[in-house]
């Protein structure tokens, strides 16, 4: 099972911030020119929480605020659920089930290093699951 790490190194540590008192309609733009789903909020250069296409549909479009006038920090969620590079996909997989999350922001010593996707770990998993197939196939027409 391949760990966070691996997931990093592969799909880069890049990882798309907003300040807190950005505008929703400034974090929608970041996150449409990006084509992500996410945005680390940051006060200065620490990470104070996370904002979501979840949180603008939830905190945003159904209680009638405008985007233009909202801060991210009025909307954001503030309760991180973290991960390290040393946690394995799979417990990824079970934070985001359990915590009913689609983003992971994964710190290092204390320092962001990087933020995995529900997609990420999806794409991680069948990739896994296709190369184990790949190989019972291999083992079963050997015994042939």
């Amino acid at each position: 099972m391949n760990k966070v790490r691996q997931l990093l190194n592969a799909k880069g540590h890049d990882v798309w911030t907003i300040s807190k008192d950005a505008t929703i309609l400034e974090a929608l733009k970041i996150m449409s020119d990006k084509k992500i789903g996410s945005l680390v909020v940051l006060n200065d250069e620490e990470v104070v929480g996370i904002f979501t296409e979840r949180d603008h549909a939830r905190k945003v479009g159904l209680m009638n605020r405008k985007p233009e006038e909202t801060c991210v920090h009025e909307v954001m969620t503030v309760e991180l659920i973290k991960v390290t590079p040393d946690h394995s996909v799979n417990e990824c997989m079970e934070l985001m089930t359990d915590k009913r999350v689609r983003h992971l922001p994964v710190f290092e010593d204390g320092r962001l290093a990087g933020i995995i996707s529900i997609g990420d770990v999806v794409k991680d998993i069948i990739e896994e699951l296709q190369f184990l197939v790949t190989q019972l196939e291999k083992y079963i027409a050997g015994l042939r």
